[in-house]
């Protein structure tokens, strides 16, 4: 079988016969005379495309034979079909493997850093680089240093030599495959054994851009876009700028001033709020306690506008400053929690275990708090003026 990739990368469209045909459960494998589809391999995603009339949905490589996934038959062994790449697809790949290369190569250049991994992944490309610590300087030159290149147009050579061959050529590592070895060679830049597809001059490239610059498992991980790739995302980023400096009526340069102020401004009418929410708990806590003393029963409500969190901490507060069960709940969100300081002869958890199920409820807890969610108001409602009923001593069957 011939491997026209190899020939060239830039193949979109040829004719050729089925080979063989490989089925598998649910799943129908096609074989080709001749493929110019890239099956998955070295971090580089299998090719996509279309054979006859059938959809290609992956391209993988066994045992020395390059099986091509699709949707349907596209013919009978032998039958000769029209195959089809997805080109655009294909070429991303290409620049994201060449860009790669690249970067991998500045990384060795500049920090002294060899590549360990590098995955391309349907948004994004990494690379692994074996350099713990780094600077932001570091990483601005080697961003400039990879464009630098990509701007010289130099050529990108892919060819096989035999291994006694490659063993003379300053490779980058030495290569993982037995007998001959295919070399990717970027014009006094780097040699390394590779067998992806690539573009033929840095210049097809366009530009690289860093996205992220994080430590994984002691190594320095590069997040990175080329060509097209790099494009949409500043496109994206601009827009966000654009709107961003319009809504705040602030030029970009200016913008990370500004939201500097604007959160140290949210900061400041947080506190204030929080100091106002713990005013108004006090006053709800007074005013339930005063309620609840004079019936000689628990402290209960249930609130229209509080959430579970705001009723957990008013609940907390209560609990503080009296022996008695506190039963709070919150209407919008359809929950609803009991608890007491210890004094109280009862275990809100066992209570909640045995009162609950009649009431659509879930939930449960400790001998001193216990928490319940409902599926409607109408459950949540019903079960509090139960439970009301049970603590105040005067439940009925």
């Amino acid at each position: 079988m011939s491997n026209l990739y190899y020939d060239s990368a830039y193949t979109r469209e040829w004719t050729t016969r089925i080979a063989e045909i490989v089925s598998r459960e649910d799943s129908l494998y096609i074989r080709l005379d001749e493929t110019a589809f890239y099956p998955e391999g070295g971090g580089q995603p299998g090719d996509t495309g279309a054979i006859g009339e059938a959809r290609v949905l992956d391209t993988i490589a066994e045992n020395g034979r390059i099986l091509h996934l699709v949707d349907r038959q596209p013919g009978a062994a032998g039958d000769e079909v029209f195959c089809r790449l997805d080109w655009e697809r294909r070429f991303d790949h290409m620049q994201q493997h060449t860009g790669q290369h690249l970067l991998s190569a500045v990384c060795l250049d500049l920090l002294g850093a060899p590549t360990l991994s590098f995955h391309l992944g349907q948004d994004y490309a990494t690379i692994d680089v074996d350099k713990a610590e780094w600077t932001d300087a570091e990483l601005d030159q080697l961003e400039q240093e990879v464009n630098k290149r990509i701007q010289r147009n130099v050529a990108v050579n892919g060819y096989f030599v035999e291994p006694e061959e490659a063993a003379r050529l300053p490779l980058v590592k030495a290569p993982s495959v037995e007998g001959r070895v295919r070399i990717v060679d970027i014009e006094g830049i780097e040699y390394n054994a590779c067998g992806g597809t690539h573009v033929r001059t840095t210049g097809e490239l366009g530009l690289l851009k860093l996205l992220r610059a994080e430590k994984q498992k002691g190594n320095l991980r590069l997040t990175f876009k080329v060509g097209l790739r790099a494009l949409t995302e500043f496109a994206a980023q601009h827009r966000i700028l654009a709107t961003l400096s319009a809504k705040l009526s602030t030029p970009k340069e200016e913008l990370p001033e500004r939201l500097e102020k604007l959160n140290a401004e949210d900061r400041r009418k947080q506190s204030e709020l929080n100091e106002l929410r713990a005013r108004l708990d006090r006053y709800a806590a007074r005013e339930l306690l005063e309620e609840a003393e004079s019936r000689g029963s628990a402290a209960a409500k249930l609130f229209e506008d509080r959430t579970l969190k705001e009723v957990q901490q008013l609940a907390a507060l209560l609990t503080a400053q009296t022996p008695l069960p506190v039963l709070l709940g919150s209407r919008p969100e359809c929950k609803l929690m009991l608890a007491h300081s210890g004094e109280a002869k009862l275990s809100c958890g066992a209570l909640f275990k045995e009162m609950l199920p009649a009431f659509g409820g879930r939930g449960g807890g400790s001998e001193t708090s216990a928490q319940a969610a409902f599926g409607s108001e109408d459950e949540l409602i019903a079960f509090y003026d139960k439970l009301v009923q049970h603590l105040s001593g005067s439940q009925t069957d």
